[in-house]
């Protein structure tokens, strides 16, 4: 059984100089109380998370270990964040909003390494680009 933390823990790619540049954005003007590590140096196991599947999107892991992906994880660490960032983040949970930001999230994930900031390194795997 995989070990739970008892605060959240949001995963990131650390080789994406795009994804890696977000996160610490987001961590500075957010300020969550949660664990923010790349994973490349995370026991993703321990956390219940394929490592395919953190090569794909950002991931938000709550404490009773349910893991959210993508444009859901952006929401949960906005809630997680409080003030004025739980409406932005409520609003990112409802359809059809959540739809929408899917695919936003989607198509800004798959061209990471055009992204400003980004770089070869941020390439999706080969496997995970559409067509």
């Amino acid at each position: 059984m995989p070990q739970r933390s008892v605060i959240p823990v949001l995963v990131y790619d650390g080789d994406c100089a795009f994804c890696t540049t977000s996160v610490n954005y987001l961590m500075r003007r957010l300020r969550p109380k949660l664990t923010v590590t790349p994973w490349q140096f995370t026991d993703l196991d321990a956390l219940g998370v394929t490592r395919r599947r953190a090569q794909h999107e950002l991931l938000y892991i709550s404490p009773s270990g349910t893991v959210y992906g993508g444009a859901q994880a952006v929401a949960k660490l906005l809630l997680r964040a409080g003030g004025i960032w739980v409406w932005p983040g409520g609003v990112l949970t409802l359809p059809p909003v959540r739809w929408i930001a899917h695919g936003i999230y989607r198509i800004i994930a798959t061209r990471r390494d055009r992204m400003p900031g980004g770089s070869p390194a941020c390439a999706m795997p080969t496997e995970h680009r559409p067509g």
